[in-house]
This record gives C-alpha cells, sequence and structure tokens, in this order.
C-alpha cells in the first residue's frame, strides 16, 4: 500500500533522526516522507537533511508560524504545509510527530489491517514512554483511541470527515466523524511505539484551556465536559487541571466560538459518548 507521511516538526533535534531511522528501515518503506520544519531554531533543520540527501522519497519543508506551544492549530497548520505538496498517489496518509521510534514491521501490519478489512477508516499502534529504565504504555487515554502522535487514514476516509481540524480536539473529533460515516476504528496492541517526549510536557495554562475549548466545539454540553474534564484530571493526577478545561469550555461557551461539527454530528457524537460513559 501506498504510505504518505507528513510529520511536523519544532525544535525536535533531540528526537527527529531516531524517528526517520525507524521509518527508513521499515520492512515496508513509505512512498513519500514529508518533514515540515516548522519555526526551528535549533539542529532539526540540518538532521532532517541529512536523510534527504540520502533518500528521495524524504523531503523538507521550512515554514514559519509562531513560537508559541498552541496545541492543535500550531500542529496541524504545519500538517497541510507538507500535505499541500504531497499528490494524490497515497492509499494511506499519516500524521506522525517527530519524537517516535517505531517498530521495523509497524508500517507492514498497518498496511495488513488496512488490506483485511475495507471498513477500516484509521489504524495505530500504542505509544510507550520510558519510565525508570522500562518502555511503559503511555496511558492518557483509552485503549481504543488512536493517540495524535501516530494518526493513519485510509484515503476515504480521510476526505470524508474533512481531513485534519485545526484546533485543540482535532484528534478525537477525527474518530467521532469516522465513526459518524460507518467507519471502523484500530488499534494494535502488538505495536509498541516509543514516545520519546510524554504527551503535554509542555503545555501551559493557556493550552490546557484549549481542551475545555474543544470539549465545547464538540457539541459535548455540560454534562458530557464535566465528566470528560474529571476523568481526564484524575487520570493525569491534577484538580487544577480540571479547573482549566471547564474554565476553557465557559468561556468558549460566553464567546459562542464556532463549533467543529454540525447539529446533526453534535447528536450522534453526544449519544456516542453517554454510550461508551453507561457501558463502563
Amino acid at each position: 500500500m501506498n504510505f504518505y507521511i507528513v510529520i511536523p516538526a519544532h525544535n525536535e533535534e533531540a528526537f527527529i533522526k531516531q524517528t526517520l531511522e525507524s521509518l527508513v528501515t521499515q520492512t515496508l518503506l513509505p512512498k513519500q516522507v514529508v518533514v515540515v520544519n516548522d519555526h526551528s531554531t535549533d539542529n532539526t533543520q540540518q538532521l532532517v537533511e541529512e536523510f534527504t540527501s540520502k533518500y528521495n522519497w524524504i523531503s523538507l519543508i521550512n515554514t514559519t508560524s509562531s513560537d508559541k506551544h498552541l496545541p492543535g492549530s500550531k500542529i496541524i497548520h504545519a500538517f497541510y504545509k507538507g500535505y499541500e505538496t504531497l499528490d494524490e498517489d497515497y492509499e494511506i496518509i499519516c500524521k506522525f510527530d517527530a519524537d517516535l521510534i517505531f517498530p521495523t514491521n509497524y508500517l507492514e501490519r498497518l498496511a495488513f489491517h488496512f488490506k483485511t478489512n475495507e471498513n477500516l477508516g484509521m489504524a495505530s499502534g500504542f505509544c510507550y514512554i520510558e519510565k525508570d529504565a522500562q518502555w511503559v504504555l503511555e496511558n492518557l487515554t483509552r485503549k481504543d483511541h488512536i493517540r495524535g502522535a501516530l494518526k493513519a487514514y485510509r484515503k476515504k476516509c480521510f476526505e470524508q470527515i474533512e481531513k485534519l481540524k485545526p484546533s485543540m480536539g482535532w484528534d478525537t473529533v477525527d474518530e467521532l466523524l469516522a465513526k459518524f460515516y460507518g467507519w471502523e476504528l484500530l488499534t494494535d496492541e502488538t505495536l509498541h511505539v516509543k514516545h520519546l517526549k510524554p504527551t503535554g510536557i509542555s503545555y501551559n495554562k493557556a493550552s490546557k484551556h484549549l481542551q475545555g475549548e474543544a470539549m465545547y466545539k464538540m457539541r459535548y454540553g455540560f454534562l458530557i465536559t464535566l465528566i470528560s474534564a474529571l476523568k481526564l484530571a484524575y487520570k493525569k493526577r491534577s484538580s487544577k487541571l480540571f479547573i482549566d478545561y471547564m474554565e476553557g469550555y465557559f468561556k468558549a461557551k460566553k464567546e459562542k466560538l464556532p463549533f467543529l461539527v454540525s447539529n446533526e454530528q453534535g447528536r450522534f457524537i453526544r449519544k456516542l459518548r453517554w454510550k461508551g460513559m453507561v457501558n463502563k
């Protein structure tokens, strides 16, 4: 299968080389890899150029955006800078982070899943982080959730969900919309991806408010937002995060920010969320 990969990167000199090395040694090589060097002030560009000089299917795009860490919008705008340079010959489009080490059979295994299930819209492995000299599951979300760090989409699914939303919550709304259109999702527990920089390590308070804003924009409503915020804060062992999330929700509601989904999609999302909560 034709895998096209876009990797947004901002000051990733400590990790990007390991990520690219893990991709050039895949048992099924990607057809194209585009690294989008977004406002890096370190040696990210030079390290990527070492690979572009050796592999004609790896390319580099340099772009300049804000140097602020803005989860969601910044990374997706960078993604599109790379995506726009690609042709339409892909079967699977991937948005990968620049701080991952993939097992050598990662793309081959994903290709197997996509080939054997025509209704499979999205798939991934699992992120593992180093803790006490061991690699352990980065347990921040449900096991059936495909992490934003390693998204892989079937082309038809990607187009049907209208691609990626430049907003915090993009990596949740994409799954919800895929389900709305009847696609299946898969996470393969045998695929252990090393995540070198744990999620949220550089989030500031403004960024944390965006999580609550995203819940509003996905039309969760107050009760689902309340429960989701409690759950996320508990997983991260921080009552302060709960306050940040709820402040973000009420701020977005007061400002009447535009939603990411339609009324019909919002009803589907709320029904799906309530069903999941009741089952648990």
